[in-house]
């Protein structure tokens, strides 16, 4: 009864949230800060042209996704009877909705697994059991980012993204699921980080080989230029919202030579040491992927819980040293740590619940106070270094929890293998 229940007020809250974010992105209800409509009735709808036309949007530098973002800027052509904008927030909504119909379902079954196994089988782990506060996490954490969430496609990448790790225990269908999302924006790719080593990672991962070589392909004879986000992507600077963003914010109080300009499509630093900062951040990146290649080659004790956990940590790595952390990204944070609470001994619990803190505070930089951001002023940098120095101890503790639970090491117990019958990963005492 209780977890009937618990379903029943997380759809009623879902339902009156987002009706709150219809009236916003339909203009009905005016939000302070600027319209952050405009990206999709404006710059989605010019790609969307220029997509009609038979070309990607070659000439355009503010295109900086792989080829199979198309399918999402060109969705509303399925909806013909409704204007661009329109149809495009209700496809929004309607990705939404499969989210959390997807996070109750799961919730669903007491025995912790992601999705049934090739033989139909689950898999437990210890002090298993499964919660609707995966569901109550994506219920709130949309709305804490406020409108920008139906203005920007990222929330059907994330709907692609959750579908993928709710399936975990399908290596096949996990694999073509992250290969099609790392097609729609790259970081769905770290979905396959944390599968379990042997069989499931092989079906897994070339089956996400595969699935993406057909969608290059696929898209390379269909229109000329699907590959040329990445010279854009490559040029990318210092945008202020970044950690190394912090820098300038506090470095231009006290006579730095530089400002600000709008370049790519978003407000970047630009003046002294900004290159600097730029490769610091990538370096930063790297020495992140090498702790997710050294974690993949220590770990041992994989659980049905593994894949989300790890790749909820790699994106986290990912978002905070990346040298853009637009609004949007919270999305991805939110979705992963939606899947990581759906198990009820999550050891995500507390950095997923600092995300959606720091959702919240994304909201108030942008759109609410983003004047402030950009002009330097000392509220709005306040605000970038509470949401950054959340999102860097929410990575903290969930690469350290990751890592304590899945790498043999003093105090950790034995693994203990399922039966077949329980599918194919590991059960692991390790904490």
């Amino acid at each position: 009864m209780a977890r009937a229940n618990g379903t029943v007020f997380a759809v009623a809250a879902w339902g009156l949230t987002r009706a709150v974010l219809l009236l916003c992105v339909f203009r009905v209800i005016v939000p302070p800060g600027p319209d952050v409509t405009a990206d999709v009735s404006v710059i989605y709808h010019g790609w969307y042209e220029v997509l009609r036309s038979g070309s990607y949007p070659l000439t355009d530098v503010t295109w900086q996704y792989p080829p199979a973002a198309a399918l999402a800027i060109a969705s509303p052509a399925v909806l013909p009877f409704l204007g661009y904008a329109t149809a495009f927030f209700v496809l929004v909504f309607l990705c939404d909705a499969v989210v959390l119909t997807l996070l109750l379902h799961a919730a669903r079954d007491r025995r912790e697994g992601q999705g049934p196994s090739r033989d139909q089988g689950r898999s437990p782990d210890p002090g298993g059991g499964r919660s609707v506060r995966g569901a109550w996490a994506w219920v709130a954490g949309v709305p804490l980012l406020g409108p920008t969430a139906y203005a920007r496609y990222d929330l059907m990448v994330t709907a692609v993204a959750v579908a993928a790790l709710l399936h975990a225990g399908r290596p096949r269908l996990m694999g073509a699921l992250a290969a099609f999302g790392a097609l729609l924006k790259v970081w769905p790719a770290l979905l396959l980080v944390g599968t379990e080593r042997g069989a499931p990672t092989r079906r897994a991962w070339g089956t996400a080989a595969v699935t993406a070589a057909g969608i290059v392909v696929l898209c390379l004879l269909a229109l000329p230029g699907s590959l040329a986000f990445l010279t854009f992507q490559r040029d990318r600077g210092t945008e202020i919202e970044s950690l190394g963003a912090l820098v300038f914010q506090v470095a231009r109080h006290t006579g730095w030579d530089g400002g600000v300009l709008l370049s790519y499509g978003s407000v970047e630093f630009a003046g002294p040491y900004v290159p600097l900062v730029s490769g610091a951040a990538l370096g930063l990146t790297v020495l992140a992927l090498c702790w997710l290649l050294l974690w993949r080659l220590r770990a041992r004790a994989f659980t049905a819980r593994t894949p989300a956990e790890a790749a909820f940590a790699a994106v986290l790595l990912f978002t905070t040293t990346s040298r853009v952390i637009s609004p949007q990204y919270m999305l991805w944070l939110v979705g992963l740590a939606a899947v990581c609470l759906v198990a009820r001994t999550s050891r995500m619990a507390l950095p997923a619940w600092m995300v959606l803190v720091a959702t919240a505070v994304t909201q108030l930089e942008f759109p609410l106070f983003f004047d402030l951001v950009v002009t330097g002023d000392p509220a709005g940098v306040a605000l970038l270094a509470v949401r950054n120095g959340l999102l860097v101890t929410a990575t903290v503790l969930a690469c350290r929890r990751l890592w304590r639970a899945t790498v043999p090491g003093r105090g950790a117990g034995p693994a203990v293998p399922v039966s077949p019958a329980d599918g194919a990963h590991t059960r692991a005492s390790a904490r």
